[in-house]
């Protein structure tokens, strides 16, 4: 049976087979994932692995990853060393749900996910619902299922419009930015788009345990609506498609494969939409948000949530999209934000990299990435937060906010205490961190059902601190915390 708060590994597929293959000798497929990473991933703790970027993607959105100067100065800042063969083109510009001969195939995958199914780990693969790659067949084969425009969208919005096979078709595009000039706009309008993009996930499904679901804010109907207008009427006469995208997949993927699983990236407030529409995790970047802002109030109101809401919420530090968190929080802030974020319930997403402390953040367009020291001590204290999270009181345990009172009248540092705590048959937990930009103190509700008023230990489980305190204390004034800004603690809470 699943858990309950699983743990996702993301995974950069091109360049990850690409170093590999570079210490070959020779091109690395699937196949050449060595058993030791995949235990090594098992060993850490991880549900799933989400190997990003298998699908094939074609020439010509690589063609204007080539092509565009301002990207490529882009590159640079990212590998100073480019050469072209580094430039692989978007991950997220499909032309087939197929593996990639070069990664080894259809087979490669399926025993890839056999490899990790004996680990007990679950596949997480792509799904991109609303553009596909410039040279898919269904620009020729199907044009009526894409958004088309006119000579005069083109000159007024070149960066939105582009001319193929005789026609002015859109790029794919969120409504607040520019299009995507290595992608086709898919048009939700029409029944027959919808239908066949239902078959592919259909088709994923039987390949994998469950998808990330790219933008997939983009193709509900108000949303889709605002940003196309009347173009999503069908051209070809058929009748418009109603109602949600995204219920009619759910259900007809899940009547197949039931328990498969899909995650939405997800923002602009529409994360609980989507879950009432089948999702079973979203994005949660406001709490990135916050978090980066060092936004305290904002972080536990965020917190405050109903539980249910929360616990289908994916929380991350960074993920190919986000900059790297070595390079956007300080090491102490990074610690900090990282028991906030793992320790909330929910999917808790890593990315590879984050626990060695890699700075550079590589855009999705290359194929590699410099090399980088690793951070010791970062890798160090992520080991102890996944042993934590390994703790079975963090997946079957009640997980609960506590609340920070001031430590003394007319000391305002409690403000920026952070507190949670996670209880169940096999221990409890006290969670902990000073967000505020200062030293401070406060008094933290510490009370746990059955604890008693006798002495109780508290034992940092990411530190050497250890603590002896009163029952009677924790569960009165509470436990009293003299933090520096960033610090932060998660006790093992049991009678002394």
């Amino acid at each position: 049976m699943p858990r309950r708060h699983p743990l996702l590994f993301q995974v950069n597929t091109r360049v990850v087979l690409g170093e590999l293959g570079r210490s070959l000798g020779r091109p690395a497929t699937l196949d050449d994932v060595p058993d030791a990473f995949l235990d090594e991933v098992a060993g850490r703790g991880f549900d799933w692995l989400w190997p990003l970027g298998v699908w094939r993607t074609g020439l010509a959105a690589r063609a204007v990853s080539l092509a565009r100067a301002d990207w490529r100065d882009g590159f640079r800042r990212d590998l100073p060393d480019l050469r072209d063969d580094d430039i692989t083109g978007s991950p997220f510009a499909i032309r087939s749900y197929e593996v990639k001969a070069e990664f080894g195939g259809d087979g490669g995958l399926q025993r890839l996910r056999q490899r990790l199914a004996q680990r007990g780990i679950s596949l997480m693969l792509d799904f991109v619902p609303n553009h596909m790659a410039p040279d898919h067949p269904w620009v020729r084969e199907h044009p009526e299922w894409l958004i088309e425009g006119t000579e005069q969208d083109l000159a007024r919005e070149p960066q939105n419009w582009f001319r193929s096979e005789g026609r002015v078709l859109a790029h794919g595009r969120d409504p607040y930015f520019p299009g995507w000039p290595d992608t086709v706009q898919l048009n939700h309008g029409h029944p027959g788009l919808r239908a066949a993009m239902i078959a592919e996930l259909r088709r994923v499904a039987a390949r994998c345990d469950g998808v990330r679901c790219d933008m997939a804010m983009l193709i509900l109907p108000d949303v889709f609506a605002r940003t196309w207008g009347d173009r999503v009427r069908p051209r070809d006469g058929a009748p418009p498609a109603t109602g949600s995208f995204w219920r009619e997949a759910a259900a007809a993927v899940r009547t197949e494969h039931p328990g498969f699983v899909l995650m939405a990236e997800v923002y602009w407030d529409l994360e609980w939409e989507l879950q009432q529409q089948g999702f079973d995790f979203t994005y949660d970047k406001r709490l990135y948000d916050r978090l980066r802002a060092g936004d305290v109030a904002g972080v536990r109101g965020h917190l405050h949530a109903d539980p249910a809401f929360q616990d289908r919420l994916a929380r991350f530090l960074e993920n190919h999209d986000e900059p790297r968190a070595a390079a956007t929080f300080p090491p102490d802030r990074h610690r900090a934000a990282a028991v906030v974020t793992f320790l909330a319930p929910g999917l808790r997403f890593f990315h590879e990299g984050q626990m060695e402390g890699r700075k550079v953040h590589v855009s999705m367009h290359l194929g590699r990435r410099p090399e980088e020291p690793v951070d010791a001590a970062l890798r160090d204290f992520y080991q102890r937060l996944l042993a934590v999270l390994r703790r079975p009181e963090t997946h079957q345990g009640a997980w609960r906010l506590r609340e920070c009172r001031p430590a003394w009248e007319g000391n305002p540092t409690s403000r920026g205490f952070v507190a949670m705590s996670w209880e169940g048959p096999s221990g409890r937990l006290l969670a902990c961190a000073n967000l505020g930009p200062s030293r401070g103190q406060c008094r933290v509700d510490a009370a746990f059902p059955g604890l008693g008023a006798g002495r109780v230990l508290l034992a940092d489980l990411l530190g050497e601190a250890r603590y002896e305190r009163d029952g009677g204390e924790l569960a009165g004034p509470g436990l009293y915390l003299d933090v520096d800004a960033a610090g932060h603690h998660v006790f093992e809470v049991h009678p002394a």
